[in-house]
């Protein structure tokens, strides 16, 4: 089970609404994931495999070269590309085996 963490600058609104799409995403599918919710400042603290946030969060993640996996979302009410991204993870965690 891979451990991830959805996040947004204040982990109030866009996290909590983005988490429940990814959650149903999850369950649906039978993913392997895992979710917390939380703002950017439980980033450091955080030891999982995956960030999930808004795109301009995760653009501004990525410049950090944190150690997780980054995945930012353009639409959250975009099941498919939620899906798609989330595929993507974990097709590229198995292939780092």
């Amino acid at each position: 089970m891979k451990k991830g963490i959805v996040v947004c600058r204040t982990g109030t609104g866009s996290s909590v609404m983005l988490k429940i799409q990814a959650d149903k995403v999850i369950k649906t599918n039978n993913l392997p994931i895992s979710l917390e919710q939380a703002s950017l400042d439980a980033i450091p603290g955080f030891s999982g495999d995956l960030i999930i946030a808004l795109s301009d969060v995760a653009d501004d993640l990525s410049e950090k070269h944190l150690k997780q996996y980054i995945i930012g979302i353009n639409n959250m009410m975009n099941k498919n590309e939620l899906l798609e991204k989330m595929n993507m993870f974990l097709t590229e965690i198995e292939e780092e085996k």
